[in-house]
């Protein structure tokens, strides 16, 4: 069922409205959300998707369906060959992107440092790290051209909560923030402002399936009894949030790593 709302039409006042933006691993969840805020607010959005190419032709129906444009295209996060076709595509049709979402990513295999297998660490670098600096790379032209330009990577709250049984995760997004704390303050003098959104748990596929794993086959449902607000975070969360940071509001927003859990869950005593 379509997730298309009302709040999702195109705004009259249009903050985003000339901006060309590429949300990666848009086909689904988080990704899609933010892909369909972000046409709400005026941007031209592309999306990309590696095995959803119906989620992302949903994603992209849904956007003009509604008065946006859009875009799908596939990629694959750990191929730069991808990245750069993908690129080559949407500026033939839209033009330079100048709004970077790097939000497609994947999980790892939940065992412990001991017992994971050194290929899924280089795997899981090569997705969340290594993978988006080199979009970023080839994006980075157009994007000076463009005045104003704006990178916005989705981390996750885990890279300081250091779990067990997530070190390929934790280590792998780790090191794609610390990336973008350098490249914020490399590219701001040419206008390119770089920041880090970090959830918690989402209410998304991957975090139903995080929960269930977590705790014996919980559910969403029963986690959000005891989450900050009463739930937990939603992909729109997410997307309200890249589209202030890319708006007025974050004009002078760089560098930043912003954790959208509620405030976090309340410890316990001990």
């Amino acid at each position: 069922m379509s997730e298309v709302t009302t709040a999702h039409r195109v705004s009259a006042e249009a903050p985003l409205s000339g901006r060309i933006a590429l949300v990666t691993g848009g086909s689904r969840g988080v990704g899609a959300a933010v892909a369909r805020e972000l046409a709400a607010a005026g941007a031209k959005v592309a999306v990309t998707y590696m095995n959803s190419p119906d989620g992302a032709a949903q994603v992209v129906g849904d956007i003009e369906a509604t008065g946006g444009q859009a875009m799908a295209v596939y990629a694959s996060a750990s191929d730069a060959t991808s990245w750069r076709d993908a690129v080559d595509e949407i500026a033939s049709t839209f033009g330079d992107v100048d709004l970077l979402v790097s939000n497609a990513g994947v999980a790892s295999g939940g065992r412990s440092v001991a017992d994971s297998d050194p290929a899924e660490f280089e795997h899981l670098l090569a997705v969340h790290a290594l993978g988006p600096l080199s979009l970023i790379r080839t994006l980075l032209p157009g994007m000076r051209a463009r005045g104003r330009a704006d990178i916005l990577v989705v981390s996750s709250s885990i890279v300081e909560a250091c779990p067990p049984n997530t070190a390929p995760y934790s280590m792998a997004k780790a090191a794609m923030e610390t990336g973008c704390r350098v490249l914020a303050r490399e590219e701001r003098e040419n206008g390119v402002r770089v920041n880090i959104i970090s959830p918690g748990l989402v209410d998304t596929d991957m975090g139903a399936k995080l929960v269930r794993a977590t705790t014996s086959g919980g559910s969403v449902a029963e986690t959000e009894q005891h989450s900050p607000f009463g739930r937990i975070c939603k992909p729109g969360d997410i997307a309200k949030l890249v589209v202030f940071l890319a708006g007025p509001g974050g004009e002078y927003i760089t560098g930043q790593r912003i954790t959208v859990d509620g405030g976090g869950v309340t410890p316990g005593i001990f």
